[in-house]
This record gives structure tokens, C-alpha cells and sequence, in this order.
């Protein structure tokens, strides 16, 4: 069991850790090679170039400054210098929302930790029942509610600071969901036009037998919204052709490093062998070889085109519909457009970015049945985690090797390879397993057919977050204690064992005050070093890059990366509320934690990171649940921790904590989440009015035309004139294709013969 000099230990390892991370990162930025990878944001706004530099060759590879090298941490501050609302123009709402994750967490956990050290640690601490007991414990444990003896009247404080924590926590968490709902709204209403703020994907359009599903799609709204209806793009099922240009542009890479190959060295030409991989086969020459792979699939993603282009089959029934203004955009994407609740179905598009096209292509009628699947895949993995993982442990020990393979046994008792399987195997084992799972969950989310990055990316967090709550805490905590008090369950009477357990639970915090100084200290660290982005660049500049627009590519800036940096944080406000009763000595250690990744991230968002897509700070929604959740969490485990300390009188007084919190979370809901949910008409309005008195003359057709065409085949779309027109003859009736001979009370914008109108007819 961990000691306060282990933990001393422990720290000390980590602090030097990290700083050796940030002492190798402050050096390697410095150089002049290294420049793209450390500040590629910089580069893709075009407001950084390459560093020029004077003298002697070797300048231009390593910074010969030896100055600059004595202020290494300034890089701190200066992420600190940039004001809000100047990170928010730079970055983004949501990377600077995201930011404010982390000083939420300062602001509830600094407080909380004065307030703990100062009242709560005394009254653990001047106790001596674990001195009297036969339960296995260490100094860190003398400092927790452990240490309080069975039916103390101190337990009245632990409530009382309960209460104090709780309510202080809700009110951060009103103050932040307020300002965060009032950035979002000041963000919507002063940003730049975007395509997405005049466009609704609708989704789940009815077969028609006489029209195509964009002739169906331009007549339903010509003739339901006939006044602010603009133009739409129809949804291809483009994922053959996606595979293809992917596959062409793989090729091209390998021809473009062959090419660059012998241009550095004539004398002899790349060759290779036509079988897998370039294994086995004939030796034939790479260039020309990769030269007629690429004219194969360049003939081929032609030949898809316009298969896709011609044929009514690729055609899904869905499409981005645009509108003239804002206002009327937000009314066809906050109602329901037909009597049919299944049909016409819409919602706000994202915008261009955030598309994920391949899950357009997914027919509506599965979405329900992939999501059923997906969530009965998911529960298995989470509940049943633990048994294979379990199995795999059995094996990385002495005796359960030893069982299965015998004949290994004279290998497995070399003292240095017996070391290695019994202090590192295992969490090597759990750590591969944990390193690929946001790969899992985010597969997982893509099959049940989000069609945005920003759902998927939310979408896997939520799950990542419920992954991490079972497996890594509450799975902890209960086989950390049964093992933790094996030799005690074993020899004590069964009556007893509800009270080792409560006792032992404060005493897992010494599990993750190490989980946190490794995960969050030096892996915070090594985010910084960008290790894996700059070795990748470096080979690929070496080996691929002939262009600046190459070399461009080659820089990989990143993103925050929602899906798994999310659900971290909130492990440590679980762990932080839980134990700021309980073991208050860990809230110093989460407070370092936020501290440093605020520091840490800020740089990062404002020099590396490339957000992908802009969604207006909509997952802070699911940030507050997430705490709330955390909270309630605390709650209950405080309120099982006192049922075995006989505070029977005490007690009762925690089952008001879990629905105060409930109800602060509810009034949260319905005072806060409709911003992040719908959009103003009054703010769309007086976008609409101010944007038509600054730019009357606006071509906003011809700006929303190609916006939602799929990026693999947009610049094979035309470009169309328009004028937009404002009054138009009520009563020009264009004949439909439609065997009712039904007409369209407006001109349509493909063809006099391509409207539908839904009224009866006069005759």
C-alpha cells in the first residue's frame, strides 16, 4: 500500500517527466526544421512562412541562437497572453469553450481543496481509529474519513461539507452554463455568413413514381415555403468513388516518391515486384508502374462519376435545402413539414465541415435498427470488459504461465524477466487495450450513421465517459478493495465484510493519485511534444514532398480531439468530487492536473490545432450532464460510506443532496439547453435585416449553390447565374410531371415541365 514517501516518490518521477517533456519541446521548436510542426496553425492561415535564415547552412536546420534558448518556458505566458475574445476570432467558440472545461475545473476544485485542508483533514486526522483497527492502511489513509471511528458525531461535518461542496459546485456550474449560452448566442449573431445558417438537411423524402427525388424536393418547398425557398443539392451514394480517390491518391504518393527517388539519384531507377505488397512478383520500374496505376484509377473514378451522376439509383432520399434568409431557414429546420411525422424530416444542416458524406448514404429506415445493434455491442463491452481482461492478467503472473505452458518455467524464473511480467505485463496488457477503444467507440458511432463530425465526435465521448466510469473507476474500486483486503475478507466473519469495504474505499485514492500524476501530469506533458506529428512530418517531407502545397500536407496540426480529451476531464471531476469528502488529500493533485492542461492547451489551440469543424460550443450540454452526473455520483458513494460507519442518525440527511442536484440539473436543462438546441427567430431576423441593408446586391445563390456538393466531385458542378428575384406572379402555373397534372404556384428553377403543386387544380 502506498505511503506518503511512495507518493513523494511517485511525484517527484512525474514532475521530472514532465519537465523534461517541456525542456525537449522548447528545444526542438526552436529549430528551424521543426517549425511547421510546432506551429502549423499559423502556416494554414497564411500568416507564418518559413524561417529565413542568414550565415552559415546549418542555420537553416538548427537554431545556432544560443539566447533564445535561456527564456525555454516563455512559450507559458504567451499561451496566456491572448485574450478571449481574440482566441475566439483565432480558433473558434468551440475551442475556447473547450478551454473553459478546464478553468471550470480551478474554479470548483481550488475552493473546494481550502476548504477541505482546512476543515476536513483536521478532523480525519486527530483520529486514531485505524491505529486500533486490523485493516492494512498507510498516512495517506490517517487523512480520510477512514480514520473516523463508528457512529462519531464528526460525521456531521463530512455532511455538512457535502452540502457546501454541492452547492458551491452548483452555482460555478449556473454562472459557467449562463456565460457559455450567452458566448454561443453573441457567436451566432456576430460570425460571418456560413453556409450552414441558411441550409436543413432533409431527410427520409417519399418515392414518387412520376419525379426524381430533386424534382420532389424542389416542389415540396416551392410550394410550402414559395416565398423563401432558394435552391438544394440532392445526396449522392458516393462512397465507391471516396474509396477510389482514396485509393488514387495512396498510389500517387508512392509515384511521387519514386519520382523524387531518382531525381536525387539518376544513375539507377526505382524498381519493384508487382505481387502483394511489392513482395514477390516480376521486377518491373516503379515509375511506370505507379505511373499506369494511377491512369487505371484515374479512368476509373471518371467512370464513376458519371455513373453516379446518371444513375437515379445513387440518388438517396435526402438533400441540403437552402433559403433566402436565415429566418426562414430556422423556421423549416425548428417544425415539422408534413402530416406525416416520418417523412419530410429536418434539422439545421452543418456546416460544410462537419459533414461526415458517408453516412448520407445510409437509408433512414436502418438508422434505428444500426443504433439498436451498436447499443446491445456496447453494453457487452463495457459489462464484460472486465472478464477478458481479467483472463489476460491471470496469465501475466508466475503461477498462471506457469500452468499453461509448463516448459516455459525455466525462462519465466530468470529474476529479470520475472520482474518484467509481474510489475509491467499487465498494464501493458490494459493500456494497448485502452489505446485503441476510442478507435472502437468511434467505429461504433460512424456505423449507426451520424452524418456530422461533431455528433460522432459527441457521440463517442458520451460513451467513452460511461466506459471510463465502469470500467476504470467503479471497476477499480470494487476489485481494488477485494483484493486490496483479501487476507481480511478471508478470516473475518461475513457481517463484517460490508464495514472492511466501506472503510477500504477511501483508501483506493492512493490507486488514483498515481493514476493521476501518470495520466495527467506527464501525458499532459507529452501532449506538448507532439512526438508522433513530428517524426511523421519529418518522413514524409523527406520521402513525398516536391511542392510547398505537398509540404503543407504533410503538416498534421490536429484537433482537441472532443471524443477522448472530454471524457478525461471528466474522470477527474468524478474523481475530485468523490474524494473531496472522503480523502481530500487528492484534490491537490487534480488541481496541478487542470492547471497544467489549461496552460498546455491554450498553446496548443492557438498555435498547432486546425479545429475541423465549428459547432458554436453545442457539447457544453453534455459537459454539464456529465458533472451533474459526477456529483450525484459523490453522493450516493458518501451516502454507503456512512450506512457501514453507523451514522444511522446522520445519514438520512444525504438523501436530499441527490434531489436538489437533480432539480438544479433540470432547471438547467429548461433554462439554458434550448440555445444550444434551436436557433432565435429574433436573432435570425435581425441578421437577415442587417446583412440585406449592408449587402443589397448579394449573390447568395451563387454562394450557396456548390457549398454542400460532395468535396470528392465538387469542381465537376457548374456554376449557375441567379438573380434573386423578389415579387413573382402568384398565379404562374408550371405544368408537373405528375399524373394528376397538379401545378406549382411558382416558376421552377430547373424547367418548365419539373414542378409539383399540391393544391387541387382549377379546371
Amino acid at each position: 500500500m502506498a505511503t506518503l514517501g511512495d507518493i513523494g516518490v511517485a511525484a517527484a518521477i512525474n514532475i521530472l517527466t514532465a519537465f523534461a517533456f517541456f525542456v525537449a519541446f522548447a528545444i526542438l521548436r526552436l529549430q528551424p526544421l521543426n517549425d511547421r510542426v510546432y506551429f502549423p496553425k499559423w502556416y494554414l492561415k497564411g500568416l507564418r512562412s518559413s524561417p529565413t535564415c542568414s550565415g552559415a547552412f546549418v542555420n537553416k536546420f538548427v537554431n545556432l541562437d544560443f539566447r533564445s534558448y535561456i527564456t525555454f518556458l516563455n512559450w507559458m505566458p504567451a499561451a496566456l497572453r491572448m485574450p478571449e475574445p481574440e482566441l475566439i476570432e483565432h480558433a473558434g467558440l468551440d475551442s475556447a469553450v473547450y478551454l473553459r472545461i478546464y478553468l471550470l475545473g480551478l474554479k470548483i476544485f481550488v475552493p473546494i481543496t481550502l476548504l477541505a485542508f482546512a476543515i476536513l483533514v483536521p478532523v480525519n486526522w486527530t483520529n486514531s481509529t485505524l491505529e486500533h483497527s486490523n485493516v492494512n492502511f498507510s498516512d495517506i489513509d490517517k487523512l480520510s474519513i477512514s480514520n473516523i471511528q463508528m457512529a462519531s458525531p464528526r460525521f456531521w461535518t463530512h455532511i455538512v461539507m457535502a452540502y457546501v461542496f454541492t452547492f458551491w459546485t452548483c452555482y460555478v456550474l449556473h454562472k459557467e452554463y449562463e456565460l457559455v449560452a450567452s458566448m454561443r448566442l453573441h457567436f451566432l449573431a456576430t460570425e460571418q455568413r456560413r453556409p450552414d445558417q441558411f441550409t436543413v438537411l432533409v431527410r427520409n423524402v417519399p418515392p414518387d413514381p412520376d419525379e426524381s427525388v430533386s424534382e420532389l424536393v424542389e416542389h415540396f418547398f416551392l410550394v410550402n415555403h414559395p416565398d423563401n425557398y432558394l435552391t438544394h443539392q440532392v445526396v449522392y451514394n458516393a462512397n465507391k468513388l471516396n474509396e477510389l480517390v482514396k485509393q488514387k491518391k495512396s498510389v500517387q504518393n508512392w509515384l511521387d516518391y519514386n519520382q523524387l527517388k531518382y531525381s536525387r539519384n539518376q544513375s539507377k531507377r526505382p524498381t519493384r515486384r508487382t505481387g502483394f505488397l511489392g513482395l514477390w512478383g516480376d521486377k518491373v520500374d516503379s515509375i511506370d508502374f505507379y505511373s499506369s496505376e494511377v491512369d487505371k484509377l484515374s479512368k476509373e473514378v471518371s467512370t464513376e462519376k458519371e455513373r453516379i451522376t446518371n444513375n437515379p439509383k445513387y440518388i438517396m432520399p435526402a438533400a441540403f435545402v437552402s433559403f433566402k434568409n436565415r429566418w426562414a431557414a430556422a423556421v423549416c429546420a425548428q417544425t415539422q413539414q408534413s402530416r406525416n411525422p416520418t417523412l419530410w424530416l429536418t434539422e439545421w444542416a452543418p456546416e460544410p465541415r462537419d459533414v461526415y458524406w458517408d453516412n448520407l448514404a445510409i437509408p433512414f429506415v436502418s438508422l434505428t435498427i444500426r443504433r439498436l445493434i451498436i447499443a446491445v455491442a456496447f453494453f457487452f463491452l463495457t459489462v464484460f470488459f472486465m472478464i477478458p481482461i481479467a483472463l489476460v492478467q491471470s496469465l501475466a503472473n508466475i503461477e498462471g504461465i506457469e500452468k499453461a505452458a509448463p516448459f516455459l518455467k525455466p525462462i519465466i524464473e530468470e529474476p529479470a524477466i520475472k520482474s518484467f511480467i509481474q510489475g509491467f505485463l499487465p498494464g501493458i496488457v490494459l493500456k494497448i487495450f485502452l489505446i485503441i477503444l476510442p478507435t472502437i467507440l468511434m467505429l461504433m458511432s460512424k456505423i449507426e450513421g451520424f452524418f456530422s463530425l461533431s455528433e460522432l465526435e459527441r457521440r463517442s465521448a458520451s460513451r467513452y465517459y460511461i466506459f471510463r466510469l465502469v470500467n476504470v473507476f467503479l471497476g477499480n474500486i470494487i476489485a481494488g478493495t477485494a483484493f486490496q483486503q483479501l487476507n481480511n475478507f478471508i478470516h473475518q466473519s461475513a457481517n463484517d465484510i460490508p464495514k472492511t469495504i466501506g472503510v477500504s474505499i477511501p483508501m483506493k485514492a492512493t490507486f488514483f493519485i498515481t493514476f493521476i500524476m501518470v495520466d495527467g501530469w506527464a501525458g499532459v506533458a507529452g501532449e506538448i511534444l507532439r512526438l508522433k506529428p513530428l517524426i511523421m512530418y519529418h518522413l514524409k517531407n523527406f520521402f513525398l514532398v516536391k511542392t510547398e502545397k505537398d509540404r503543407e500536407e504533410a503538416m498534421d496540426p490536429g484537433s482537441i480531439g472532443f471524443d477522448t480529451g472530454e471524457p478525461q476531464i471528466q474522470l477527474y471531476f468524478l474523481l475530485g468530487l468523490v474524494y473531496a469528502v472522503v480523502t481530500p488529500f487528492l484534490l491537490p493533485f487534480i488541481i496541478v492536473f487542470f492547471a497544467l492542461a489549461y496552460v498546455v492547451f491554450r498553446h496548443q489551440i492557438i498555435n498547432v490545432y486546425n479545429q475541423e469543424y465549428e459547432s458554436g460550443a453545442s457539447f457544453w450540454p453534455d459537459v454539464h450532464g456529465r458533472i451533474i452526473t459526477a456529483l450525484v455520483i459523490s453522493q450516493l458513494l458518501l451516502m454507503g460510506l456512512l450506512s457501514t460507519k453507523k451514522a444511522a442518525q446522520s445519514t438520512p440527511f444525504l438523501i436530499v443532496l441527490p434531489v436538489l442536484t437533480i432539480w438544479f440539473h433540470r432547471f438547467c436543462k429548461n433554462r439554458f439547453e434550448p440555445a444550444f438546441k434551436r436557433y432565435p427567430l429574433q436573432e435570425a431576423m435581425m441578421k437577415d435585416t442587417l446583412e440585406r441593408t449592408r449587402e443589397p446586391n448579394l449573390n447568395l445563390k451563387g454562394y450557396l449553390q456548390t457549398a454542400y456538393i460532395n468535396p470528392t466531385f465538387k469542381e465537376e458542378e457548374e456554376d449557375e447565374s441567379y438573380t434573386v428575384t423578389e415579387d413573382l406572379e402568384q398565379d404562374n402555373l408550371v405544368p408537373t410531371k405528375r399524373q394528376s397534372r397538379m401545378n406549382t404556384p411558382l416558376p421552377s428553377n430547373y424547367s418548365a415541365t419539373s414542378s409539383r403543386y399540391l393544391l387541387e387544380a382549377a379546371e
